[in-house]
């Protein structure tokens, strides 16, 4: 008669331990996703890295509004500018990953590793994509009483003075610094960088005449624009933006196929469940769609593109590429 084999018996305490690895984990997930229900339970913070009435401030506030309605919790916005958005980055990246502080950057965020050799997190794994808050293009602004009229204007008097004209920027490694380098060498000019705090400083010493340019993001720039403060020699995007039709796109003044957007996104610390940034990155979509953010948005000229986490961190990735090329074909030596 064939002997029938038997599976070889786990000693005791092996199949307990077995035991309390499966209950661990199976009370690991029951938890996780009680916590991502009852998410969030008292008040959301997040740190915009930058200066007050920047871009990002803007569309984080905006944002903010609606999800503290849909919460029934504060979320706040706490500006903490500096080094580039590396400070209040720096302290998203060190908070407990629980959903509770969260960043608000804009393309400066995918700008900074084209300039800075050693960043003091990883941008590829100290934070987790969650969400775009939406796009906007640049707008090249001027001083009303200054020189230039056109375009051509700038491009002529660069020319005729190579390496003498300025142009601000929201700081070193800002995507308005690289915005505008991008612009320099699509038209064949050189200028002399001139970084400040932050976008309402740029836009307030471009007015004043103090440097020849501001590629300003149009959230930002839009009150000044209005009120006849700066001129506007052209917008960045393919097309006229909506909220400010009587700007021609620099394209369709016979620059080829010029083209360079802004936008903005929110970030939680490695580590954050994903149960989490699920929920944070679906209330985002929603509250873009209502009607409150459609109306503030389009009032800046932001235009809403949700996305999910895996699309947010694919488009983060491409655009860090771009401005690698970008910085390396302006010969900036990162610092």
């Amino acid at each position: 008669m064939q002997k029938i084999l038997q599976p070889p018996r786990l000693p005791k305490r092996n199949w307990m331990l077995s035991l309390f690895i499966g209950l661990g984990l199976s009370l690991n997930l029951i938890s996780t996703a009680a916590s991502a229900q009852s998410y969030p339970n008292r008040t959301v913070k997040m740190i915009v890295p930058l200066t007050a009435g920047s871009g990002a401030d803007i569309a984080g506030r905006i944002v903010a509004k609606s999800l503290s309605e849909t919460w029934k919790q504060s979320v706040i916005i706490e500006n903490r500018p500096g080094a580039g958005g590396l400070i209040g980055t720096g302290a998203v990246v060190s908070a407990d990953p629980d959903g509770y502080t969260l960043l608000v950057q804009s393309a400066s965020y995918a700008a900074n590793p084209a300039i800075y050799k050693k960043l003091p997190y990883d941008p590829l794994k100290s934070l987790i994509d969650v969400d775009i808050l939406g796009q906007t293009p640049y707008v090249l602004v001027t001083s009303a009483d200054g020189p230039y009229q056109s375009v051509r204007d700038l491009i002529i008097a660069a020319k005729s003075k190579p390496g003498e004209i300025t142009f601000a920027s929201a700081g070193v490694g800002s995507s308005t610094h690289l915005a505008a380098e991008y612009f320099n060498q699509m038209m064949g000019i050189k200028l002399i960088h001139v970084p400040y705090k932050g976008s309402p400083e740029a836009i307030q010493d471009t007015m004043a005449g103090r440097t020849a340019f501001y590629m300003a993001p149009l959230d930002t720039a839009i009150g000044q624009l209005k009120g006849g403060k700066v001129r506007a020699l052209g917008v960045t995007s393919k097309v006229r933006n909506a909220a400010v039709p009587d700007i021609p796109s620099i394209a369709e003044l016979g620059y080829g196929n010029f083209e360079i957007g802004l936008w903005f996104g929110v970030w939680a610390p490695a580590g954050t469940s994903a149960a989490i940034v699920k929920k944070i990155n679906q209330d985002i979509n929603l509250a873009m769609q209502s009607p409150e953010v459609k109306t503030a948005y389009e009032a800046k000229g932001i235009k809403a593109t949700p996305m999910n986490p895996q699309e947010f961190g694919k488009f983060v990735r491409d655009e860090m590429a771009k401005y690698q090329k970008i910085a390396k074909d302006a010969n900036i030596e990162p610092q």
